[in-house]
């Protein structure tokens, strides 16, 4: 089962996922999420790191509360879906890009 596992490399494999999770986590607050319902009445935008950065709502729903809320809502959670779908893709790329060296194999 564990055949052709080197022991030494998985360690550095793993000392080197910290360092590049750790990296992730400091870039995620550069990259900006947005989404939008009502047909743009409500924006909401995060950045990678779960942070909402910015809310805009349109004036003509500020008399309408139950919608507002609805639409907001709706944003939010769209918003954050985006970021939580860019973190595994992340999370997935950066663990395939070390699998090969953790199996004793040479990474392109």
């Amino acid at each position: 089962m564990f055949d052709g596992l080197d022991l030494n490399k998985l360690g550095a494999a793993f000392g080197d996922i910290q360092s590049k999770a750790k990296e992730m986590q400091e870039n995620g607050a550069l990259k900006i999420f947005s989404a939008k319902s009502g047909g743009g009445m409500v924006s909401v935008s995060a950045n990678g790191n779960f942070e909402i950065t910015d809310i805009t709502i349109d004036d003509a729903l500020l008399e309408d509360k139950d919608s507002l809320q609805i639409l907001l809502i709706a944003a939010i959670n769209d918003c954050l879906k985006s970021v939580e779908e860019n973190k595994k893709s992340e999370a997935m790329s950066m663990l395939g890009a070390f699998a090969p060296s953790m199996f004793g194999q040479k990474t392109e």
